[in-house]
Formats: C-alpha cells, structure tokens, sequence
C-alpha cells in the first residue's frame, strides 16, 4: 500500500430487519389496571363494611395486591405463549 491510495473502504453492514415488536398486544393494557384502581378513592371512601375490624380502606388496600399480582400474572403467561409462537 502506496502512501497515494486512500484507506480501504469497511465492509458494508448489512440493514438490521426490522422485529415486530412483541409490546404491542392489547392485553399489556391490563398492566394499568393495578395502577387505576387504587386510585379510584370512590371505592373506599368510607368505612364500612369492615372485615375483621378493619374498615373498608385497609382491607381494600390489601386486595388490590393480590388484583395486581392476578393481571401481571395473565399479561406474563400470554406473552410467554406469544414468545414461544415466534420461535
């Protein structure tokens, strides 16, 4: 290589082809439910009934965890399924 010739030129990448993405399903909306429902106060803004001597607001407070856990659970498992149908 003479210091006249210019460098060489790199090997051209190939263009990456483009993956569907997997995040577009519409059960993922169900992820927004947890997030919503503790918000909604008109479901415990009072006291009754109680469960265990505890009012409305703690016990409801609670079962929003378990309504969490249940809708990731669901949107998990079926992108699980979904991820296995690409293979």
């Amino acid at each position: 290589m003479s210091p006249q010739d210019p460098p060489p030129e790199p090997p051209k990448a190939s263009a990456p082809v483009p993956r569907r993405r997997s995040d577009h399903h519409p059960l993922n909306w169900l992820l927004v439910v947890p997030v919503v429902v503790p918000l909604l106060t008109v479901l415990f803004n009072h006291d009754g009934p109680r469960i265990g001597g505890f009012p409305a607001f703690y016990w409801m407070q609670f079962a929003f965890i378990p309504l969490g856990v249940l809708c990731t659970a669901i949107v998990y498992q079926a992108a699980k399924r979904r991820k296995g149908d690409d293979r």
